[in-house]
């Protein structure tokens, strides 16, 4: 049975709560960069830019991160090629965003994808739902919510960009 544990508006305030701690660890924006994980982190991360440069009135870089081949728990899809970032992660301070944090295996891609890619002064996370569960020594910088599962429930995070409603669910 599916239930909601988070609407459309817990989940704006939610995101604005971590906007502000993302703006308060990174005073000066100018060397950060948000990168959201396709899809949902993606999402996420237009959402955080968005509202930082409404908060401080300055736009900072956000960009898409397409870890497919970098998974270690997938087969390697030959029509994706590795990402290379439209904007160089040279020293920069890098938050990357992504939707739920499972087993920490796309956290680590996605590490593996932005390492390829250059040598970032530093990278936080930035997670909406932290599930538990951890395979690998992953921890969030910013967490939206802790929702403690067990192995056979999923967290769905739903927003109106691709599911026309925001709101997470537990099934």
């Amino acid at each position: 049975m599916a239930k909601v544990v988070m609407d459309q508006a817990a989940l704006r305030r939610v995101l604005t709560r971590m906007t502000y701690e993302i703006i308060e660890q990174n005073r000066g924006l100018g060397d950060l960069m948000i990168v959201g994980i396709e899809t949902r982190g993606a999402y996420l991360a237009q959402r955080i830019g968005q509202q930082i440069e409404q908060l401080e009135g300055k736009q900072v870089p956000v960009i898409n991160l397409d870890i497919t081949n970098y998974r270690d728990d997938r087969p390697i899809d030959a029509t994706v090629a590795k990402p290379k970032l439209d904007l160089g992660v040279e020293q920069k301070n890098l938050v990357l965003v992504d939707d739920v944090l499972y087993t920490g295996r796309t956290i680590r891609a996605a590490l593996d994808a932005l390492m390829s890619n250059g040598c970032p002064q530093k990278i936080a996370l930035a997670v909406l739902i932290d599930r538990g569960h951890r395979e690998l020594p992953i921890r969030p910088d910013f967490v939206g919510k802790n929702i403690p599962t067990a192995h056979d429930e999923s967290i769905s995070v739903q927003m109106t960009e691709v599911d026309a409603s925001d709101q997470v669910v537990l099934n």
